[in-house]
């Protein structure tokens, strides 16, 4: 699987992806790939000129997307300390199903910058990995109070006491959803409040007390099982 965001107009692999073909995987005139766009497009291509650099493919048909989901999801996620953890998450959530991606800074985050360059090749790999066509938009790092002040109707899990209900029972599939998870310290009180006052939907991911990168990819694969359950 390569990915090569312009095939539509230029009928060539991009460099690293050429390098990959060419030199790693051996691919010869004649062999016949799997190449997506990162726009919904899947393709099967036929290699016309094999370069290490600058592979010419010819597009045979368009396949249908294995990834493609009846939802949208948006995951606001606080970065992890550990940033490997916070890609962690990131691969996994691209491989089960997402469409976008907010690194949010909060109260109690011990991470305020990420690096979008290195979190968009993690995705691009996982998308190549798991057949899906379309790409999760990576939007840039978000302040907790920016983003909640321009949204209604989100769900929000959070360790704090008050009235929750778990994600199952809450909500409806075929719907868009955004998913807010805090960092390891959880949201702060004035967070929750702020959230409640744009009519934020407290839930429960389950019993446990969860890391931030299982609490979020927990309730990414929360999503797909309700969804993929009425299909």
């Amino acid at each position: 699987m390569f990915y090569a965001p312009d095939i539509l107009s230029s009928p060539f692999l991009p460099d690293e992806e050429s390098q990959h073909c060419i030199r790693v995987l051996r691919h010869v005139a004649g062999d016949i790939v799997e190449i997506i766009d990162g726009s919904g497009n899947l393709f099967s291509a036929e290699i016309i000129s094999p370069h290490p650099k600058r592979t010419e493919v010819r597009i045979i048909s368009t396949l249908p997307d294995p990834g493609a989901h009846p939802y949208h999801l948006h995951m606001a996620v606080a970065p992890t300390k550990n940033i490997d953890r916070f890609e962690w998450f990131i691969e996994k959530a691209v491989e089960i199903g997402i469409d976008e991606i907010t690194p949010l800074t909060c109260r109690f985050s011990e991470r305020k910058t990420v690096n979008p360059e290195r979190l968009n090749k993690i995705i691009i790999s996982a998308a190549k990995q798991s057949k899906h066509a379309l790409l999760p938009i990576l939007n840039p790092m978000t302040t907790f109070q920016d983003f909640a002040a321009s949204r209604f109707g989100f769900f929000i899990a959070h360790c704090a006491n008050g009235k929750k209900t778990y994600l199952f029972d809450t909500l409806a599939p075929r719907t868009d959803t955004t998913i807010l998870i805090g960092p390891e310290g959880d949201f702060s009180t004035e967070e929750i409040d702020l959230a409640l006052e744009h009519d934020a939907h407290p839930i429960s991911l389950g019993t446990s007390r969860l890391r931030t990168e299982t609490a979020a990819i927990l309730a990414v694969a929360q999503v797909a099982t309700i969804n993929n359950s009425t299909i």
